[in-house]
């Protein structure tokens, strides 16, 4: 069988391959070799500006022609590497035979040599691998991360006068608005992707064990930590990991999927909670002309895009925590489980943002029921409670909180009636029963409108 979506093992490349093919520029096979060809074609003109003793390096029409070989990479050109790979079964050495090819070919021959000088295969792996993180994280993840961000936060201005009853342990409790609670997983993600921002993507960039070793016996004069810091941190712009076994350690690496997991945990918390205002009928969901909800019961609209993005954010964070807990241990300078599995990396962000991409879809089909919410308000009158016994207590009145105990904690429903018979009976003033009765489930919730801007 051939691959296709419909072959494909992985839903990621099969059922939702529409929805992913912005990280296969990133993540896929072909991707991986392209970045390791332009890694050791910078890393090879990065020697030339050196110079090296005796070496006279190309001029710079030349190093543009070199440059054309990753600008101009193509599916075919990797499928002539996976051919060498074939004979080598070693995937690194045949991008630098290929490489040395592509010298040949041009008339470069003399400085073939000089690919891969003195380098490991994790030289290059580290920085291409990396690097590719960096720019799916820039260029797809981060951006949909923030678009959901700006969605979340338009609809907590839409509805930020909107009253409701919160919950707490599943018991109505002091009210809220929709908008300030929908803020709160907005300002949640802000926090989260700043953090995500921050986080250096670091590489390894040292020879065979981190000492440079085979560098400095063939050039023992050159500056090697000082080309390398230059190298990787201005040419490359990722972070040097000074000093390494011969792989990067991944501790930041594991801090960057560690950032994308919480951000992820966050989101999870608030499918679960859209989900549970759908099923209390809050929101009710746009029905598309032609979709079916269930095979068996015509008249159902499911939440189903909550649904996806919260099993598909499960799935993410379960490669996310064995990446960030596997990656950071290798035995001794190393051994290999680190490389099959950061071929893994894009299959979690691939759960994310299939996630990403239902949660958008989700959130336009929501309409907030009103007429519901506010019913569900004047059903629980006892929620004002706490209103009115923090106002007693401000006078000194004596018990208040007692008092009110007594009045709704009994697995009965709370009137309006009965609680302006209890304001009623109380022993204050006039004015004070007055400021008491226009306190309401609608109009107790404190700053919750002014917390949304």
């Amino acid at each position: 069988m051939s691959l296709t979506p419909l072959t494909a093992i992985s839903p990621v490349d099969g059922r939702y391959n529409k929805a992913t093919a912005e990280l296969q520029p990133f993540f896929s096979e072909y991707a991986l070799i392209r970045y390791r060809v332009f890694v050791e074609i910078e890393y090879f003109i990065a020697l030339c500006r050196l110079p090296l003793p005796g070496f006279i390096p190309p001029d710079k029409n030349t190093i543009e022609r070199i440059r054309e070989i990753y600008a101009d990479f193509s599916e075919k050109d990797a499928l002539i590497i996976k051919e060498i790979e074939a004979v080598t079964n070693h995937d690194v050495k045949a991008v630098e035979y290929y490489l040395k090819k592509a010298f040949e070919q041009a008339g470069l021959e003399k400085y073939k040599e000089f690919i891969h000088f003195a380098l490991t295969s994790q030289d290059i792996n580290n920085t291409a691998q990396p690097l590719m993180l960096k720019d799916a994280l820039q260029l797809v993840i981060i951006p949909f991360f923030e678009s959901l961000i700006e969605t979340i936060q338009y609809l907590s201005i839409q509805w930020k006068n909107i009253s409701m009853p919160a919950y707490t342990h599943g018991q109505p409790a002091s009210p809220t608005t929709m908008g300030k609670e929908i803020r709160v997983f907005a300002e949640r993600l802000q926090i989260q992707l700043t953090q995500l921002k921050s986080i250096p993507v670091p590489a390894k960039f040292g020879g065979a064990t981190g000492n440079f070793n085979a560098h400095c016996a063939a050039y023992p004069g050159i500056d090697w930590i000082a080309f390398a810091d230059d190298f990787v941190n201005k040419t490359l712009q990722l972070n040097r990991s000074r000093v390494t076994t011969q792989i990067e350690h991944y501790d930041n690496l594991a801090a960057i999927f560690d950032a994308v997991k919480r951000l992820n945990t966050i989101l999870i918390d608030m499918s679960r909670d859209i989900w549970s205002y759908i099923s209390m009928n809050y929101f009710s969901l746009a029905v598309k002309k032609g979709e079916v909800g269930s095979s068996a019961m015509p008249h159902k609209v499911n939440p189903i895009d909550f649904e996806n993005a919260e099993g598909n954010l499960g799935l993410a964070n379960a490669l996310l925590e064995h990446l960030s807990a596997k990656l950071p241990v290798s035995r001794l300078q190393r051994d290999l489980t680190d490389s099959t599995v950061l071929r893994n990396t894009g299959v979690p962000l691939a759960h994310t943002l299939i996630a990403l991409k239902s949660l958008s879809k989700g959130l336009a089909k929501l309409s907030l029921n009103e007429t519901v919410v506010s019913r569900d308000l004047d059903a629980n009158w006892a929620v004002v409670a706490e209103a009115i016994q923090t106002v007693l207590r401000s006078i000194a009145y004596p018990e208040p909180y007692e008092k009110l105990k007594e009045l709704t904690r009994t697995g009965h429903k709370i009137t309006q009636k009965q609680m302006h018979a209890f304001i009623d009976s109380l022993d204050v003033n006039k004015k004070m029963k007055t400021y008491l009765k226009k306190i309401t489930p609608s109009n107790y919730t404190g700053l919750a409108s002014q917390m949304v801007r």
